[in-house]
């Protein structure tokens, strides 16, 4: 006797399949409703042997890039400025991203010579001279006897926070203090990567007496801090679970802003041509029936 074949048969149950339905949902008309809900629990072998049917669309990540920017004007002039690009291009297969990082980091002191004028500007000065000061006889104010009070901020509790963080801690008079972070999501292919970076973990680092500028990355997490002993410190991160930006000020007249960009580029469809028709072919041949691509 001849063995039936699989694929006629796999045809004979497509087309009766319809039929079945129509006869199971009038039976289901017609019984009397069952008691219960009806549902039972799926066993993990169950679920192991079982198959699903997916299509992939054109939103796969192309490229991620995070850039952070900080800086920090004193009271007495002096600027702290701590800036870090990393990113991430996933444009060339794969589940490993090529990674850089490229940190700059700079402090500048409140006595830095002031650039030099034109010589234009200094005709107009020597034909335009300022008018002499008039002398003034009020003393000098004397300093408080008392001393002035500690000052003291505490953001140890940020480590435990998920999720998007944004945290301002100030003790003292006269200051400013942003925090501001941006998202941009866009479809096309990744940007150039620049030509002097450092794909390895690595610091950044420049200090100037108390002052302290660093920029870091490595460990799956990149970040910038400024720190001035006895002032405070800002500081902006992105690590696993968490992205962050924290201000912490005890001193007077400080001016400080954290500026965070994100930036998601999604790989277009042009691009990711190749893997749909192979994902669409696999399914073809999976169910068993109908032409390839092409056909």
């Amino acid at each position: 006797m001849n063995k039936p074949n699989p694929l006629l048969l796999a045809l004979g149950a497509a087309m009766l399949q319809p039929a079945f339905n129509a006869c199971a949902q009038q039976g289901a008309e017609q019984a009397p409703a069952a008691t219960g809900s009806g549902i039972s629990e799926i066993s993990d072998d169950e679920l192991a042997g079982m198959r699903g049917r997916y299509t992939v669309g054109d939103n796969s990540v192309a490229w991620f890039g995070v850039s952070m920017i900080s800086t920090w004007q004193t009271a007495t002039g002096q600027v702290l400025e701590s800036t870090m690009k990393v990113a991430m291009d996933f444009s060339h297969g794969g589940n490993v991203p090529k990674v850089t990082f490229t940190p700059t980091v700079n402090i500048t002191p409140a006595d830095a010579p002031m650039p030099q004028a034109s010589t234009a500007q200094v005709a107009a000065a020597t034909a335009n001279p300022a008018p002499a000061p008039v002398a003034s006889a009020q003393a000098a104010t004397p300093a408080p006897a008392n001393a002035a009070p500690e000052r003291s901020v505490d953001a140890s509790g940020l480590q435990n926070v998920a999720g998007l963080v944004q945290s301002v801690q100030v003790a003292g008079h006269g200051n400013a203090a942003t925090n501001n972070t941006q998202l941009t999501v866009r479809d096309g292919s990744a940007p150039p990567t620049p030509a002097a970076t450092l794909a390895n973990p690595a610091t950044t680092s420049v200090t100037d007496g108390a002052a302290t500028a660093t920029a870091n990355y490595g460990n799956g997490a990149a970040g910038v801090l400024l720190l001035i002993a006895g002032q405070g410190e800002v500081q902006q991160w992105i690590r696993n679970g968490s992205v962050g930006q924290s201000i912490q000020l005890t001193g007077d007249a400080q001016q400080v802003s954290n500026r965070l960009q994100l930036d998601l580029v999604r790989q277009t469809m042009s691009n990711n041509l190749p893997l749909n028709q192979n994902v669409a072919q696999a399914i073809t041949l999976a169910r068993g029936i109908g032409p390839g691509l092409g056909q």
